[in-house]
């Protein structure tokens, strides 16, 4: 599509019924998720996917189908059921590009300790949500803090910092996967308003932004993503992320707005 003008809300709605669909996720690591009815389950194959969400696509797959079927068919109950000897022992000879088996078992001991005191990742990431904040961000700050408890080394590249300014691109895909419901996302978190999301920047939707005059900014970071995400508001207020999917595909199948 040309670039000449800027994309209008009725062509970005014609692409939506074009490009959301669930039978196109694939190979997105978001086609993992459906396997989980229970949301209990499916937040923490969603945080651990979405972990794991760098590099080349196939070791992405190679990567999330060991875990996840390390985990069996209740990522909740493997945690639940564990000790930090039984993560060692079932994650040993895990490498992942950056991440290590020892990076993963900390990640997996992080969130057993946030199972065990709010109950789920839910619960852990509503207790920071304020009706103040018109984004998620300091929710997401806080889960991070809740997450990491002091061992944000331990856990390597698989959990960014908000406080540095990234734009935390995984976790807001995980946020979003989360939050918004239809036929590509599944949802589940139905207290975390969809109007407070922040968009997952990478490079394609940075490339998108500056085209479509939402930032001038060069630096792919959380003040870049949030100026974006204002734009997508202004939109279409109750559902920022609406259109994220979408452009990411077309992005993936080579095509231009």
């Amino acid at each position: 599509m040309s670039s000449c003008h800027p994309i209008t809300l009725c062509e970005l709605d014609v692409l939506y019924q074009q490009y959301n669909r669930r039978e196109l996720v694939y190979p997105d690591p978001l086609v993992f998720l459906y396997a989980y009815p229970d949301i209990r389950d499916r937040e923490i194959a969603g945080l651990v996917a979405s972990s794991l969400a760098y590099g080349r696509v196939a070791q992405i797959y190679k990567s999330l189908s060991w875990v996840l079927e390390k985990m069996g068919v209740s990522p909740y109950l493997f945690l639940k059921q564990s000790t930090r000897q039984s993560l060692n022992n079932a994650l040993d000879g895990f490498s992942h590009r950056f991440a290590t088996a020892e990076n993963l078992a900390n990640l997996m001991q992080a969130i057993k300790g946030v199972l065990d005191h709010y109950g789920s990742i839910y619960g852990c990431f509503l207790d920071g949500l304020t009706t103040e904040s018109d984004t998620v961000l300091p929710a997401l700050a806080r889960f991070v803090a809740a997450l990491t408890a002091g061992n944000s080394q331990g856990l390597g590249h698989l959990i960014p910092l908000p406080e540095r300014g990234s734009a935390c691109k995984r976790l807001n895909l995980f946020l979003r996967w989360m939050v918004r419901k239809d036929d590509v996302d599944p949802g589940g978190w139905d207290q975390v308003a969809a109007s407070k999301l922040i968009i997952p920047l990478d490079v394609h939707m940075h490339r998108v932004g500056i085209r479509m005059g939402f930032t001038r900014r060069k630096q792919a970071d959380m003040r870049t993503a949030l100026e974006i995400t204002r734009s997508f508001s202004r939109m279409i207020p109750d559902d920022p992320l609406r259109y994220d999917f979408t452009l990411c595909r077309m992005g993936m199948n080579g095509v231009g707005i």
